[in-house]
């Protein structure tokens, strides 16, 4: 009996063996497609329902370092020693060791372009101590911003129990993370970065190379989730995001975002006022048992007007200093006389005799960039500067549209911020107002075709909106 079986448990082995695999059930879906300009929804699909966000969780993420960068909690050059807990996580991952010692630009770029989990998790253990105390610094913030239906409980996305976000509070805090944080936002777009260890790839390129004007933000992925997107494109001075959850594949989901987007811009007006986001409130001093670290601040209730240096007398520790500076002169003591002499048009300059140098009359000193960025090494500025000069022989006939405003004086107050910002790239090129029906648009004219196409992409890194103007 037991042998006329074998055949029969054969049979249904192999049955069950070489059966097609039946499909796993896809992850919920649901999208919302908003107005980055206003935050005006044009499309939601099960916007509220609480769902596996995965690796977009790394945008809170990096949205709290760049908040803790600005308050100085810690720097981009600060060194974070890898724990065991960073190293052990899973991939995608930075394969980073335990016990190394790597600054923390470098965490940053493998959390946004790689989404890295090791590197996530070594951020949120640098800043708070542990990821415990992060994920709930990272909630707060979330509910800061208007987040209400978002917890997490980790830094990396990886599925656990109670992480939970919706399509809805992921687009708010897309959207918070472009404008709060501009001078980062850029490294969302790169196709590739340094990290120190490697280098790194965009989960993100593919969609960034297909979709006309996106430059971010994030991608997800786990079986739970499934394929997640928050997207950002921009396209003639309008900005839509629109975010997915539950793709059932890589190439599905930048399909179906693609078409989200093409709604959003097909809804969107182009007059559209500009209403930046409310800043979330600073906070990071709830400790782990829910409590709060009270510090004491005892403020100067009384400010006191500095007295005089008496002119020529110098107290005994300050006297090799000041022999050191002949010429010093001491200014008024009046704050407000002060200002309006360091803020006027005519300063002067004084240089002892023996360090003149009559060549120092004709330098020009270069204009500081307003805003800096982590992503941009200062050897590839200099090489940006010497292309942009050896091309400036060429056909200088191309220009940039920097947009419309309501008056003239308008125009001309961002022409004159712009070339002053952009001195490198904009040098040499001639600011003109034209007077339209609409209003009065800004043009850079007098550029070669490279020139106002590097300035036209460093502007929009900036969020400053540029469109080319070419000869015809």
């Amino acid at each position: 009996m037991k042998h006329r079986l074998i055949p029969y448990f054969i049979a249904t082995f192999l049955a069950v063996t070489l059966l097609p695999p039946v499909a796993v059930q896809a992850a919920p879906y649901a999208a919302v497609v908003m107005d980055a300009r206003n935050g005006k929804i044009y499309h939601s699909r099960n916007a509220d329902t609480r769902l596996h966000p995965a690796s977009l969780t790394k945008m809170m993420t990096l949205y709290v370092a760049f908040q803790a960068i600005e308050k100085n909690e810690i720097s981009l050059d600060s060194y974070v020693t890898v724990s065991r807990n960073a190293a052990a996580e899973p991939p995608s991952k930075l394969w980073l060791k335990r016990g190394q010692k790597i600054k923390l630009r470098y965490l940053i770029r493998a959390a946004a372009i790689k989404s890295a989990n090791d590197a996530a998790t070594a951020i949120g253990e640098a800043i708070s101590g542990s990821e415990a105390a992060f994920a709930k610094r990272m909630t707060r913030t979330a509910r800061a911003m208007g987040m209400s239906r978002t917890t997490f409980k980790n830094a990396h996305g990886l599925t656990r129990s109670g992480h939970l976000s919706t399509a809805r509070d992921m687009t708010i805090l897309g959207r918070h993370m472009i404008y709060d944080y501009p001078q980062y936002y850029n490294l969302f777009s790169r196709r590739s970065a340094d990290a120190k260890i490697r280098k790194v790839n965009n989960t993100n390129r593919r969609f960034l190379a297909a979709y006309k004007g996106a430059d971010g933000i994030k991608t997800g992925y786990t079986r739970a989730a499934g394929f997640n997107l928050v997207a950002s494109a921009e396209r003639g001075g309008e900005r839509i995001v629109a975010t997915m959850f539950g793709g059932s594949s890589t190439a599905a989901r930048n399909k179906r975002v693609a078409q989200l987007l093409d709604m959003g811009f097909d809804r969107a007006p182009s007059t559209a006022k500009l209403q930046r986001p409310s800043l979330p409130p600073y906070d990071q001093n709830e400790n782990e048992n829910g409590g709060k670290t009270l510090r004491l601040v005892t403020a100067v209730k009384r400010s006191l007007r500095p007295k005089m240096r008496p002119f020529g007398e110098a107290s005994a520790p300050e006297e090799p200093l000041l022999a050191a500076l002949p010429d010093v002169q001491v200014q008024p003591d009046d704050i407000l006389t002060a200002v309006q002499s360091a803020t006027s048009g005519a300063v002067a300059v004084q240089v002892s005799a023996s360090t003149y140098d009559p060549e120092m009359s004709t330098t020009a000193p270069r204009a500081r960039p307003p805003q800096f960025s982590f992503v941009a090494a200062p050897v590839a500025e200099q090489e940006t500067e010497t292309v942009a000069r050896r091309d400036s022989s060429g056909s200088r006939n191309w220009g940039i549209n920097i947009g419309k405003f309501s008056s003239r004086y308008e125009a001309e107050r961002v022409l004159l911020r712009m070339a002053l910002a952009e001195m490198t790239t904009l040098d040499g090129a001639e600011r003109k107002v034209k007077a339209r029906a609409s209003g009065y648009e800004a043009l850079f004219t007098g550029l070669t075709q490279h020139s106002a196409d590097l300035a036209c992409r460093r502007l929009h890194a900036q969020e400053i909106s540029c469109v080319l103007v070419d000869p015809s």
